[in-house]
């Protein structure tokens, strides 16, 4: 007979939890070691548990959400995470992708399609809404074109880091997205976007794109000084 997977719930909603708790208690091939709401030592509870799967809602996913899902992996080996969706939202769920989630169900699945994904996940299957698979190819030809192509700021004298922000501010990201996407701090972004923002003379991050990909930061564009345009004369 085949164990059952040992699944853990990390829900803010109590009734979600406590509904998640009675659905998937009643599979024999499910066994839930653990639920609580997030707070700042709920990694410790999860870390003493040890289960295979980390069952989380996707509300508030954000910074601290993709840290605990880092850090919660680093700790137990071969842990997974799969996530119900509460919004069915795209950026939600590529966000998901990028912290490591790799079940995926959307709010309105049905107590036997989230087992089946806590099954799949935990024979080392990754599953996602066929509705969202479009989105995951979109994103990841969009990344192999912006593989493909030079790198937008490299002949200006910005890092590799920097040249990464460029692209992220190429899609109207906000400082908060890009932190989600790069896994970094949001102060750590901004202090990015200051430097890159000095380097380029650029008196915003909107003008960014457009200086780099012009190749000429503003001391190049401007005109010289004590220099007066001649006039065509009568």
């Amino acid at each position: 007979m085949r164990k059952a997977a040992e699944v853990y719930l990390l829900a803010e909603n109590r009734l979600l939890r406590e509904a998640l708790i009675r659905l998937l208690s009643k599979r024999n091939e499910v066994h839930v070691v653990g639920a609580n709401p997030y707070s700042p030592s709920v990694y410790h509870d999860i870390i003493a548990a040890k289960p295979q799967i980390l069952l989380l809602d996707s509300n508030g996913l954000g910074f601290s959400k993709a840290m605990l899902i880092a850090t919660l992996r680093s700790a137990i080996r071969n842990l997974r995470i799969v996530m119900v969706d509460m919004d069915s939202d795209e950026n939600t769920f590529l966000g998901a992708i990028r912290a490591g989630v790799v079940g995926y169900v959307l709010k309105d699945a049905s107590a036997e399609e989230v087992a089946a994904t806590i099954r799949a996940v935990a024979a080392g299957t990754a599953v996602c809404p066929p509705s969202l698979c479009m989105t995951l190819f979109r994103s990841v030809a969009r990344q192999g074109a912006t593989a493909s192509q030079t790198s937008c700021g490299a002949d200006l004298g910005l890092s590799r880091r920097e040249q990464q922000m460029v692209e992220l501010l190429r899609e109207r990201l906000t400082n908060k997205e890009i932190a989600l996407r790069l896994n970094l701090s949001e102060q750590t972004i901004k202090n990015h976007v200051h430097r890159i923002l000095r380097k380029l003379g650029a008196p915003n991050r909107f003008s960014i794109v457009e200086r780099c990909e012009s190749g000429r930061p503003q001391e190049d564009v401007s005109p010289a000084p004590n220099v007066t345009p001649s006039r065509v004369a009568s």
